[in-house]
C-alpha cells in the first residue's frame, strides 16, 4: 500500500469520528427547536465549522507547533459538555417533549455550537494536518469530506435525538470522551518536556 493510500484512509477515519463529534453537537442543540428554528441552527453550525476549518487549515503549520493547544481545546469541550447536559439533556422529561422557539434560546444554541466549533475544527484540522503531512491536496480533500460528513451526520442525528431521546446521552459521552482524550494526550506530550 502507498503512503498516500494510508494517509487518505487516516484522513477519512479522523473525518468520520471528528465530524461526528460536531454533528452530535450541532444535532443534540438543533433537537430541542421546531423544524423552521432546527434548520437554521443546522446552518449556522455548519456554516461556522467550515468557515473555522478553512481559517485553520490556513494556519496549520503554525498551529502544529503549539504546545498546550489540544489541552485548551479540551477545556473547551467541557465548557460545551456542561452547556449541552443544562441545555439539552437535563430538559429532557420522560412524559413530555419540550420544544423551544424562542429567538434568544436560538441564540445560546448558535453561540454554544461557535465555540464547540472552534476546538472541534482546530481539532480536525491538527488531525488532519497532521496525518496529511506535506501532502496539501489531501488535506484539502480531508478538510471537504468533514464539511459534506458533518452536514449530513448533524441532521440525522438531530431527527434521532427527537425520536428517541436518550441518544442525547450518548452524543454527551462522546463528546465527553473527546474532551477528556485532548486534555489527556497534550498533558502527556507536556510531560515529556
Amino acid at each position: 500500500m502507498s503512503e498516500q493510500i494510508l494517509i487518505l484512509f487516516q484522513i477519512i477515519l479522523i473525518d468520520l469520528v471528528l465530524a461526528a463529534d460536531n454533528a452530535i453537537i450541532i444535532g443534540m442543540l438543533a433537537s430541542n427547536f421546531k423544524k423552521s428554528l432546527r434548520n437554521r441552527i443546522m446552518f449556522w453550525g455548519i456554516s461556522l465549522a467550515v468557515i473555522f476549518r478553512i481559517i485553520f487549515a490556513l494556519l496549520t503549520v503554525f498551529l502544529l507547533q503549539i504546545t498546550g493547544l489540544k489541552l485548551v481545546g479540551g477545556l473547551i469541550l467541557l465548557w460545551v459538555v456542561y452547556k449541552l447536559y443544562k441545555d439539552v439533556v437535563k430538559r429532557i422529561e420522560p412524559k413530555t417533549k419540550k420544544v423551544v422557539s424562542g429567538q434568544s434560546s436560538l441564540l445560546s444554541a448558535v453561540i454554544t455550537i461557535a465555540i464547540a466549533d472552534i476546538s472541534l475544527s482546530l481539532d480536525n484540522v491538527l488531525g488532519v494536518a497532521g496525518a496529511a503531512k506535506d501532502h496539501y491536496y489531501i488535506l484539502a480533500f480531508g478538510l471537504v469530506l468533514s464539511i459534506i460528513l458533518m452536514a449530513t451526520m448533524a441532521k440525522l442525528i438531530s431527527n434521532l435525538i427527537i425520536k428517541y431521546r436518550w441518544i442525547a446521552w450518548l452524543g454527551l459521552f462522546a463528546i465527553l470522551y473527546v474532551a477528556l482524550d485532548l486534555i489527556y494526550t497534550d498533558l502527556k506530550n507536556l510531560m515529556v518536556f
